[in-house]
């Protein structure tokens, strides 16, 4: 099986977690993977990208992200994150990457207020999503096209899938290893992360 590249965005104002948590879930995926079956490739090779560097989280961490965007790798699995999304808003550069990497990847996954970025650059238009509680109503607002969901960790459609705040892209991500590599994997990376992975019964998701 070779691996599937998830490549995640970096921009300023980012929420840390929602940067942070999708990479730890799917680079510590890869380290299981091997651990499971040794001497196969790693399930997932992960890397980042960003319009400047370094990139400077909401709260003030700096992170240097692997790529620019002229010269990003195309990806398997994009993910947004969020947080305060302003700048990446007003950047039709950062859009414009969204947009075409979206388009040819097999699975485009938000954090947070990173539905408003895939809103914006038009990958979202219609679809079921979420967002992080206090930005639901604004979401619904601005793009009142979309079917906005309440209280639920993630939406799954298929292709496009989003998560509420924060540490709901954890779980969502796990979700994604589930999909894409099986539930072992997913829960052992859970295990290994000692992390207490919610399942999101309430969301609607195609089977894997």
């Amino acid at each position: 099986m070779s691996s599937l590249r998830v490549v995640i965005l970096a921009f300023d104002g980012v929420e840390a977690l929602d940067f942070a948590g999708p990479f730890e879930v799917f680079t510590t995926a890869s380290r299981v993977s091997q651990r499971m079956s040794s001497g196969t490739a790693a399930h997932f090779e992960v890397t980042s990208v960003a319009l400047g560097q370094p990139v400077q989280a909401r709260a003030g961490l700096r992170l240097l992200a692997s790529h620019a965007l002229a010269d990003s790798p195309p990806a398997d699995v994009l993910i947004v994150p969020g947080g305060v999304v302003d700048a990446p808003m007003a950047s039709p550069d950062t859009l414009r990457w969204i947009a075409q990497t979206a388009a040819g990847a097999q699975v485009v996954a938000s954090v947070c207020t990173g539905a408003f970025l895939l809103a914006a650059s038009g990958v979202l238009t219609d679809q079921a999503v979420t967002t992080h509680w206090e930005d639901i109503a604004d979401l619904r607002a601005q793009f009142p096209a979309l079917d906005v969901r309440e209280d639920v960790r993630w939406v799954d459609t298929g292709r496009i899938v989003s998560s509420a705040g924060i540490s709901a892209g954890i779980d969502m991500s796990l979700h994604l290893v589930e999909r894409l590599a099986g539930r072992e994997l997913a829960e052992r990376t859970a295990r290994q992360m000692d992390y207490a992975w919610t399942r999101n019964p309430g969301s609607s998701s195609p089977s894997a």
